[in-house]
């Protein structure tokens, strides 16, 4: 008597949230993840706020987050998720400079980086090895000391940036960007005095003699596209 067959149903698609501030790249990447037959956006938001309050309610597999957020950072709103949620992927899709960033990132709890300017096919095979359990970094990154559970500084002598702590970095990007004491002191949730003790630091660690001399650094490191 010949076996009758039985049928898998069709696995779920993994659930994808995504928090880009900018729409058309927000909507673009819903596009790119959306077509994809085993992934599916269950929500997206513009601002780390807004992405809270969606992915409790959502509560997708895999988040990617852009760095370059208002208010709230991506690297705060990592850190942040991570203490409620130690299972929801995270993976970032940024310009910043990866080299520069992605040990921030995953020491804050991130499981991968990739840069916006890669192609649709490797951000979806980025979004799966992330989801397969892997850390996701470029092949550069890589080379420098990427360990499948962490990454390790690379042996290189360490660029004037790599001091600065996660907080004196976006002050810096912020002050390249034309922000003034008061609105980084909002962003950051802390005060304009605050403020100007990390810019002092800012200004010791680069060797910089004057704060002005900072706000220049500032605005040519974000100019360079490099920020």
């Amino acid at each position: 008597m010949a076996k009758t067959s039985k049928h898998r149903p069709p696995a779920a698609a993994h659930q994808i949230f995504i928090l880009e501030d900018h729409p058309v790249f927000r909507e673009g990447l819903a596009q790119i993840v959306g077509g994809e037959k085993d992934l599916d956006v269950c929500g997206t938001a513009g601002t780390a706020a807004e992405a809270f309050s969606k992915i409790a309610l959502n509560k997708p597999d895999l988040v990617l987050v852009d760095l370059g957020l208002p208010g709230k950072s991506g690297l705060e709103f990592i850190k942040e998720i991570r203490t409620s949620d130690r299972t929801i992927k995270l993976l970032v899709i940024s310009m910043h400079d990866e080299a520069l960033y992605a040990n921030r990132v995953l020491r804050a709890g991130g499981d991968g980086y990739i840069m916006k300017q890669e192609n649709p096919e490797e951000i979806v095979h980025a979004i799966r090895d992330v989801l397969g359990g892997h850390i996701y970094v470029s092949e550069e990154v890589m080379a420098n000391g990427a360990k499948e559970s962490s990454i390790k500084p690379p042996k290189a002598k360490a660029r004037p940036l790599d001091q600065l702590t996660d907080t004196e970095l976006e002050i810096l990007e912020s002050l390249g960007k034309g922000r003034s004491n008061q609105e980084i002191a909002r962003q950051i949730r802390s005060n304009a005095r605050t403020v100007a003790s990390h810019c002092a630091r800012i200004r010791r660690k680069l060797k910089l003699k004057t704060d002005n001399a900072v706000i220049r650094y500032a605005v040519c490191w974000v100019e360079s596209g490099n920020a």
